[in-house]
């Protein structure tokens, strides 16, 4: 518990209308894209760094919890106040700080909602390349604190290969400056990739330095339907060994078709097994020569009908469709458990088929889709949680898959992080020499343990 004397510093610290502890209110505070739920016993929305260090200093002397938090969108609990205290949401923080066209670099807070980032940097001509699915609501901050990925990863790499460095306020309190503002930069331990993907309890990031790049001129967007799965991922492999290297290269299975059919205009063929929405981004002649490669390596591996966007218009129609993935599932059962499994290209078959044999071995429905360009793909465990067999059959299926991977050289999550969702199966990818230093760094930077607590390490 937060105590009477603390909140009243907390409002002294952020303003009181910005620090909440009415119960209906901060319930909104107590969960994210997981819907697990554990209640705070406050929330601050602060605007300043200067507030989030004070605030921060206050909770090692009074000795409450602080859970930093963007929109809320996150897949593994990281945001989720699980010891109670301060939820601490940085969605007051929406500058885009400056955009620097010479030298192709962004400086924002931590609040900046990412697709707002890319629509200002593209009406200059300049390209922010990260695109998780979460785009239109997740934040800048959000995003490196989970080191998000999404759709343009197979070309572009993920949040961590555009950041420059980063400001933020350690546990204690102390105000951080890290990494650089030019394209090099060797110098000391590199503690922005360090406090880039460690889930928010490393430090409060409250400025990011951002590399962009020239906007691409040309997009052709592709659809390709197949009999199967494991012979449409084998087709991915051969686009990429052609020397194509796809903007986006996204995979849906029969399930996911079924349960979008009635959600889009564009025609499924009925024998469908799987779809593939493959884009390409460059200059117009070069990604036209590519997009006729593709459509052949398509064809020749038993496409039963491929399509390409003629326009804009037709491209986001396309897209739509795969957007509709992953909420058109409830149609199968009311709840979703989303894993995040990474494996070689080269064994995506075999996942697709290991994933076939979990749905016979226990009985609930397991739609993938995702990024099958790197390897990623989504698993979706749906099942009702009224019925409590099969939650535990979900569980099972969950442990049986992580093994599974991490057999094939995978990792349990490519883009959703650990949080409190997978923290019971890190010890299955990561050593005990290995996560006993990862404490050590935790305990190095938070040594009254008080950020984020309840994550990653059980």
């Amino acid at each position: 518990m937060i105590s009477q004397p603390a909140l009243s510093s907390l409002s002294e610290i952020a303003g009181p209308e910005h620090i909440v502890t009415n119960r209906d209110r901060i319930s909104e505070y107590a969960s994210d894209a997981t819907e697990l739920h554990h209640m705070p016993d406050a929330v601050a929305f602060p605007r300043t760094e200067e507030e989030i260090s004070r605030i921060l200093k206050l909770a090692n002397q009074e000795g409450f919890p602080v859970i930093p938090r963007g929109a809320g969108s996150g897949m593994s609990g990281g945001a989720v106040p699980v010891e109670g205290g301060l939820v601490m949401v940085l969605t007051r923080m929406t500058r885009i700080l400056s955009v620097d066209q010479e030298n192709m670099i962004a400086k924002v807070e931590p609040g900046v909602v990412t697709s707002r980032l890319q629509e200002a940097v593209e009406k200059i001509g300049l390209f922010y390349p990260p695109d998780p699915a979460s785009v239109s609501m997740s934040t800048i901050g959000g995003n490196v604190a989970e080191c998000a990925g999404g759709l343009r990863a197979v070309k572009y790499g993920v949040t961590r290969d555009y950041v420059l460095g980063l400001r933020a306020v350690l546990p204690t309190g102390e105000i951080l400056k890290t990494g650089v503002e030019t394209m090099k930069g060797v110098a000391g331990y590199d503690l922005t990739r360090l406090i880039i993907g460690s889930e928010g309890t490393l430090a409060v990031i409250t400025g990011i330095t951002l590399r962009l790049i020239p906007k691409p001129p040309f997009r052709r967007t592709m659809v390709a339907f197949f009999p199967n799965a494991s012979g449409t991922v084998r087709v991915v492999s051969e686009i990429v060994r052609s020397g194509v290297v796809p903007t986006a290269l996204e995979f849906m299975d029969r399930l996911c078709l079924e349960c979008i059919r009635t959600e889009t205009d564009i025609p499924i063929p009925d024998a469908a097994g799987a779809m593939l929405l493959i884009e390409l981004d460059g200059e117009k002649a070069p990604v036209e020569q590519e997009a006729d490669r593709v459509r052949a390596i398509c064809r020749k591996g038993g496409a039963l009908r491929f399509e390409a966007a003629s326009g804009k218009g037709e491209a986001e129609r396309l897209w739509e469709a795969r957007r509709n993935a992953s909420p058109s599932l409830y149609k199968l059962k009311p709840h979703k458990i989303s894993e995040d499994v990474v494996v070689p290209r080269s064994r995506m078959a075999e996942l697709v088929g290991y994933l076939e044999e979990l749905t016979r071995r226990y009985g609930l429905p397991i739609p993938a889709f995702g990024h099958a360009g790197d390897g990623n793909i989504h698993v979706n465990i749906m099942l009702d949680k009224e019925y409590g067999h099969e939650k535990e059959l979900a569980e099972m299926i969950v442990e049986s898959l992580f093994r599974r991977v991490i057999e094939m050289g995978g990792t349990i999550t490519g883009e959703h992080g650990i949080g409190i969702t997978k923290a019971p199966y890190l010890p299955m990818e990561i050593s005990g020499a290995a996560l006993e230093l990862m404490v050590r760094i935790k305990k190095a930077f938070d040594p009254a343990g008080i950020l984020n607590p309840g994550k990653i390490f059980l």
